[in-house]
């Protein structure tokens, strides 16, 4: 028997999961007087909180970011190798002082050379939370992650060194003042955008951010050839699970077995499901999009549904949906995820490599992605680890086998 070859490493890291920690003025610094009752740090007991519209959120559980779950803290949890069953809050145990890596982007720029990544997306942390939390105030919203983009420009910047590229947010509560925003990203110099993976809340309601009312903005962003990502976010089912299960906190790490099973990640299959369903990536077909640490086990059942409807009333649809999914969507599995079940749906070229790094669900280090790693060659270790990213981005691949124009126009 032939032992198999050994995994090949070096490829040049381009990370599509990294995040920052806010500073504690990061929300507030710009936003204006007339909101600022309305997002406020609380103490509760001990402990510091954040209150949007005067409730109390824990989903973040220390929103100063000042101590913090060490990096990769939870991976025995998310890798499966918990035979003790410890829970994120044991496995977190008491924490870390923030260091200045996850605050400004010249140290981490320094921790980059450190771990071997050439290049990385940059996250914000708290804009987790904010749209889930204001959604009742659409103009509070937009008001916020204007600030949060203010200050993400003021403390990091836009792109750094063409190394770190930070994710401006874009909330489509009021599709205008969306489209205002992209315009004022766009102008300081972002080269992709962060938008969350949900029904937007705006002044006639609820409605996916995928219907034709919303066409000027994605239109937008089709002209700037600009990617959009979708990272995980708190999730916009949390009511409907909450009739189930009653809470007894709405922390990001303390969900139960009930909550893991039935909220998976059906934020992301249905946001993608609008996208192709709705008609959006058929009106813009040359819009990047990306699924960021949304795991990858739905993928197979979205295009088993899709496949399904598609059968039944082709015409229903403005194209085939798998087609529409293939030319449009790349997804990154987070770390514990499988590669596999994007290679087999959607194709290697579409598939990225994201660390969550400093995030304790996160790896401790990105090269740590190499002992999970399932036996790839050289090519395509570059593309999962680096140039798929890069293609994302529309930048210049590094493995050179094959002469290949940066994004598809």
């Amino acid at each position: 028997m032939t032992e198999a070859s050994p995994q090949f490493t070096d490829a040049p890291i381009f990370d599509a999961d990294q995040h920052m920690y806010e500073t504690p003025d990061a929300l507030t610094r710009y936003l204006p007087e007339k909101y600022r009752s309305a997002v406020q740090f609380v103490q509760v007991g001990r402990r510091t909180r954040i209150a949007i519209l005067n409730k109390i959120t824990d989903y973040i559980p220390n929103p100063t970011f000042d101590r913090v779950a060490a990096p990769g803290a939870y991976e025995p949890f998310y890798s499966g190798n918990n035979p003790e069953s410890k829970s994120l809050k044991e496995l977190g145990g008491r924490g870390v002082d923030s260091i200045p890596a996850w605050r400004e982007p010249e140290a981490r720029m320094k921790v980059l050379d450190e771990q071997g990544v050439d290049s990385t997306l940059v996250y914000p942390t708290l804009a987790n939370l904010v749209e889930h939390s204001a959604a009742e105030d659409p103009e509070l919203v937009v008001a916020v992650m204007h600030a949060l983009n203010r200050w993400m420009l003021d403390q990091w910047q836009y792109v750094y060194q063409n190394r770190l590229f930070m994710t401006p947010v874009i909330s489509c509560a009021l599709v205008d003042d969306a489209r205002r925003e992209l315009e004022y990203v766009i102008e300081n110099g972002a080269k992709v955008v962060l938008m969350k993976p949900a029904p937007v809340k705006g002044l006639r309601g609820w409605r996916s951010p995928a219907l034709p009312e919303f066409d000027p903005f994605w239109a937008d962003v089709q002209d700037a050839n600009i990617p959009v990502v979708l990272h995980a976010s708190q999730p916009p089912l949390t009511d409907y699970v909450n009739r189930w299960e009653p809470p007894s906190t709405n922390s990001a790490f303390a969900g139960s077995a009930f909550r893991r099973v039935v909220l998976g990640h059906r934020e992301i299959a249905d946001m993608l499901a609008s996208l192709i369903c709705h008609g959006t990536l058929t009106r813009f077909p040359k819009l990047r999009i990306a699924s960021i640490e949304n795991g990858s086990h739905w993928i197979q059942s979205l295009f088993t549904e899709l496949e399904v409807s598609y059968s039944k009333e082709p015409t229903s649809f403005p194209e085939h949906p798998i087609e529409a999914f293939r030319r449009n969507i790349w997804v990154s599995p987070f770390w514990e995820g499988s590669v596999e079940d994007v290679v087999n749906t959607v194709g290697w070229d579409k598939v990225l490599f994201g660390s969550d790094y400093p995030h304790p669900e996160g790896l401790a280090e990105p090269k740590g992605y190499f002992k999970y790693a399932e036996g790839m060659s050289e090519k395509r270790t570059y593309d999962f680890m680096g140039d798929n990213t890069r293609r994302f981005m529309g930048l210049p691949v590094v493995y050179k086998a094959e002469e290949e124009a940066p994004v598809p126009v």
